[in-house]
């Protein structure tokens, strides 16, 4: 196991089985500690968040981890505001920033920028999401979800919903998976489909996955049903996406032969894949995965300052 102090977090691939699981089980292990005793762990430490894309929960979540463990949070919350709008090089504002802070949270439309951001710094850079690369700290939520409302994360069968293509949730979660000997069902409009990069790193580890492109297909047989929503974002052709952004639409009578345990999850934000009739019903996980995210990235944090 790598030594955790000054490690940057920037690709799921980064991360062993027994890492993963240390992660997790230092963030159940902090869940027990009251708040108010959490609050020294990381004083005299500035964070700075740096979101060059929109973000409520990531931003917000990271922010409030930061804070509830006494540390001090600078940055922005779009570009626009920031000298990237004056034509500001990342690898300027990278050296300009790491003056300011112990900590680089870096969201980024660009694949790739978390990485050039860590080696441009020896600050500890954290990725919040590089275009449709890469999301590793909610994956660590996710599967921390996936572990308290299944008790385990060894072969489930998960489905993966919507936006496969870009989708950078589901791009670390299936590799994430794959540590756990998970069934995987990638369910998607071809259009959409996961990348074949991915599908190669799963065969090469013999992950047992097949594709659909209709949630009923599956759903009878599923524990953890991980719904995205088609992100117009990332659509450079607007009719593409008028194709394709009603592709799945879950309503409370789709679940009418969902297994008991069956927990529906969702990165956030929602368009109208989900009806909010089923928040009420026991199968909505997406809310409590979302609250998740503030202790798994205290853990993290805790982690790489070496404070635990």
């Amino acid at each position: 196991m790598k030594t955790w102090k000054g490690r940057s977090i920037i690709s799921i691939n980064d991360f062993s089985r027994d890492e993963i699981i240390h992660i997790l089980e230092t963030a159940r292990k902090l869940e027990k500690v009251p708040i108010e005793k959490r609050a020294t762990i990381l004083k005299n430490n500035v964070v700075a968040t740096l979101f060059f894309e929109p973000s409520t929960r990531t931003r917000l979540s990271f922010e409030s981890a930061a804070v509830q463990l006494g540390a001090k949070v600078i940055g922005f919350a779009d570009a626009k505001v920031s000298s990237a709008a004056k034509g500001e090089t990342l690898h300027d504002t990278i050296k300009m920033v790491e003056q300011y802070a112990d900590i680089i949270v870096i969201r980024h439309p660009q694949e790739g920028a978390a990485r050039l951001a860590a080696d441009i710094t020896k600050k500890i850079v954290i990725n919040a999401g590089d275009g449709a690369n890469q999301h590793p700290t909610q994956t660590f939520l996710d599967l921390y979800t996936i572990k308290k409302t299944q008790g385990k994360l060894t072969g489930l069968k998960v489905a993966l919903v919507g936006d496969l293509k870009y989708g950078r949730t589901v791009h670390s979660l299936a590799i994430a998976l794959a540590h756990f000997g998970c069934i995987l069902y990638f369910i998607s409009p071809e259009t959409l489909r996961m990348p074949a990069s991915i599908c190669d790193q799963l065969q090469k580890q013999n992950i047992t996955y097949a594709q659909y492109e209709k949630i009923e297909d599956v759903l009878q047989n599923v524990d953890i049903l991980y719904m995205t929503r088609i992100q117009k974002e990332r659509f450079g052709d607007p009719m593409e996406y008028m194709r394709v952004k009603d592709a799945y639409i879950l309503q409370p009578q789709s679940l009418s032969n969902a297994k008991k345990n069956l927990k529906i999850l969702h990165p956030l934000p929602r368009v109208n894949e989900v009806a909010q009739e089923i928040d009420a019903l026991p199968y909505a996980g997406y809310f409590e995965q979302a609250g998740n995210g503030v202790l798994i990235r205290q853990a993290l944090l805790a982690l790489v300052t070496g404070r635990i």
